[in-house]
Order: structure tokens, then sequence, then C-alpha cells
């Protein structure tokens, strides 16, 4: 196995991992930022108003996208494997 082969590896895991995340991450700012709007227009400053619906929000994303997510980690794992008996030539 080569430093190019390895190197690979990692590059495609970090892409996965990074495609598989974006979705819930850029809600999870989207909501914080909306809220943070809201909390400054009305002028409540509290920290926990914000958490709520972050969570909430979080966890309906997370729920919608898991079948895409799992099958897009199903296709990594699969090409992963099937690249295991050509990475040691």
């Amino acid at each position: 196995m080569t430093i190019d082969s390895v190197t690979e590896l990692l590059r495609g895991a970090l892409v996965t991992a990074l495609v598989i995340s974006a979705p819930v991450l850029l809600v999870a700012v989207v909501v914080g930022l909306a809220m943070s709007v809201l909390q400054t227009v009305t002028q409540i400053q509290d920290q926990t108003i914000s958490l709520v619906p972050k969570i909430i929000a979080v966890l309906v994303t997370a729920l919608f996208v898991l079948p895409w997510a799992l099958g897009r980690l199903a296709d990594y794992s699969t090409q992963l494997y099937e690249s295991i008996p050509t990475s040691f030539l």
C-alpha cells in the first residue's frame, strides 16, 4: 500500500463524512442565526431560547436525511471493500 493510496482513502473518508454531515450542520447554523436575529429584534437575551428550536430542527433534519446518508455511507463502504484486492498490489 503506497502513500498515494492511503492519502486517497483518507480523502474519500473525509469527503464522505463532510457530505453526510453538511445538511444537519447547515440547518443548525441557519436556525441558530434566525434565533439570534429574533432575540436581537425582541431584545430577549436568554441563552436557552435558541437551544430548543435548534435541537428540534437538527433532529428533524437528521431523520429526514438519514436514508440518504446511510445509502451514501453504504456506497462508500462497498467501494472501500471492493478496492481492497487492488490496494495491496
